[in-house]
């Protein structure tokens, strides 16, 4: 097996300023139909490369539609986000009440003794050092090994979780953490907004009822509730599940992943945070489904994530309530309804589908901002480039589908393999056989102690989640021969000295400072700063 070099470096333009000084002429006006989160990091990312190419960005935005916005989490590529538009940490994360995420608990999943929680950590460069080492034995362990092959023991993301320890080293440590966020969604929606009107963006508040077409079927005009006309030349639908572009104008067909993920409700409500701040997200599982806990500077951001066909709303409110010990409290809770899915088209005639309107993945894995962000910077990829014709229209659209199928599989892949018997939920989830063809070979090819390393990397799992993530969560969740049916190693499995794994961790880890003292004096980006990681 060989390791593939990530390279993640900090660069102002990330490149897409590269290519003709203009966009094609077809594209001088562009409307963006919906604020919050996927329409202002839209604009954004557009105003960035276009604005300056004379291109006239609009964002639309009713003054009666509320925002769904309850991740409060993302993955790490939201650093690279403000990176590219040149805004420190330091200003823009105690505006939104963020705080520092090294990865994801599991806890509760998986029954197996041993693997009962697993943590699901962000890269780092020190990972080069015992990336190795994690799936050898991982690899010895599916062969009948006894050897430890627990994730936690092996990456320093995981050390920096259970300390409350911010990924962020002293100065004489250059090692960097590849590391996420956490974050008020609703406050996070209006600094993006700042900044965009800042750089250029126009803004419009306008009630859009409907989209006119024209003879070929696109996008002529935005019909308001106002009276008003909105022109434009690329209509970018960040409308949420309502998709009225995408879906009600231009009704574009819609592929529902109802059959692989079961989930298709949530409930939120916050509960107060005193002490350590915890840098990592938790997601528990309970009896219909999963319940997260978000760490904010002064709040918990939690909710439950399940499935109407096994429980309630009411049920679900209650359990969660239970769970906090805010039963009794009049804090109230937020009842929100999911389409999980995606449409088959998110780059349709001269419409773009940006977040929830193009679909959208349960918030296990904190990845709605990351769909936001690569359809839109691939989108400015594609418009730079100067081909709008229809082969183009067809690249891009597979690119961001092979991106949902990997991380619909990697999210299915929680469910398919958990061990809990308690509830009807659980045994669903475990018997469900509609899988793609790449999981069912990813699945057989594991079970039979083969390395999974190279279908991933060939096939669409690994648009999603990157080889390491997928040892993570196998590993992780147990999915080894039973203890007893273990045998001692041979000396070359056995090549690797845990001990030496935990020193190497032990001494790195007292680089790092604690969590909440951080986020008081948050340092800057260092000049230059690159990350390279071995991702496998």
């Amino acid at each position: 097996m060989t390791a593939t070099l990530f390279n993640y470096s900090y660069r102002p333009d990330d490149g897409l300023s590269a290519g003709p000084t203009t966009v094609p002429p077809a594209v001088r006006r562009i409307v963006i139909v919906g604020g919050g989160s996927a329409g202002w990091m839209t604009a954004l990312i557009f105003a960035r490369v276009l604005i300056p190419k004379g291109v006239e960005i609009t964002v639309v935005e009713s003054p009666t539609v509320g925002i769904i916005g309850v991740g409060e989490g993302s993955t790490p590529w939201l650093r690279g986000f403000f990176d590219s538009l040149g805004i420190e940490e330091s200003e823009w994360m105690p505006a939104c009440h963020a705080t520092y995420k090294c990865g994801i608990t599991f806890d509760g999943w998986s029954t197996k003794p041993g693997f009962e929680s697993y943590f699901h950590p962000f890269a780092s460069m020190l990972d080069n050092l015992t990336m190795t080492q994690f799936v050898h034995n991982a690899e010895a362990r599916i062969n009948g090994a006894d050897v430890h092959a627990h994730p936690d023991r092996f990456f320093i993301a995981t050390r920096l979780a259970d300390g409350c320890l911010a990924p962020k080293p002293t100065e004489d440590f250059p090692f960097d953490v590849w590391h996420g966020y956490h974050f008020d969604a609703a406050l996070l929606g209006q600094y993006l907004q700042t900044k965009a009107l800042e750089r250029g963006v126009r803004y419009l508040v306008r009630h859009v009822t409907h989209a006119t077409l024209d003879e070929s079927g696109s996008i002529a005009a935005l019909a308001t509730k106002e009276g008003e006309t909105i022109g434009g030349d690329l209509f970018v639908d960040c409308t949420g599940f309502a998709g009225l572009l995408i879906d009600k104008a231009l009704q574009t067909p819609y592929v529902s992943f109802a059959e692989n993920l079961f989930n298709d409700a949530a409930v939120a409500l916050p509960s107060p945070l005193d002490g350590p701040i915890p840098a990592e997200t938790v997601s528990s599982a309970l009896r219909h489904g999963w319940a997260w806990r978000i760490p904010l500077t002064s709040r918990y951001g939690n909710g439950y994530v399940y499935s109407t066909q096994f429980c309630s709303p009411d049920e679900a409110e209650r359990e969660l309530r239970e769970r906090l010990g805010l039963l009794d409290s009049a804090t109230p809770a937020r009842h929100l309804k999911m389409r999980i899915g995606r449409v088959t088209k998110h780059w349709n005639r001269n419409c773009l589908a940006v977040g929830l309107s193009q679909g959208f993945i349960e918030p296990l894995e904190a990845t709605a901002l990351l769909f936001i962000q690569q359809t839109a910077a691939t989108f400015v990829e594609f418009l730079v480039q100067g081909d709008l014709g229809d082969a183009a229209h067809e690249r891009f659209n597979q690119r961001v589908n092979e991106h949902f199928e990997g991380t619909r599989d990697y999210i299915v892949t929680h469910y398919k393999t958990n061990t809990r018997t308690d509830t009807e939920y659980w045994r669903a989830n475990a018997a469900n056989l509609n899988l793609s063809d790449a999981l069912k070979q990813l699945y057989t090819l594991w079970m039979s102690g083969s390395s999974i390393a190279a279908p991933i990397r060939q096939q669409a799992l690994g648009k999603g989640y990157p080889v390491f993530s997928w040892y993570a969560i196998m590993a992780g969740m147990g999915i080894f021969p039973d203890r007893k049916d273990l045998r001692p190693p041979t000396a070359p499995e056995a090549r690797y000295n845990m001990a030496e794994i935990d020193d190497l961790l032990d001494r790195s880890v007292v680089h790092y400072r604690d969590h909440r003292e951080t986020l008081m004096a948050i340092p800057k980006r260092r000049n230059g700063e690159s990350l390279q990681i071995y991702f496998w």
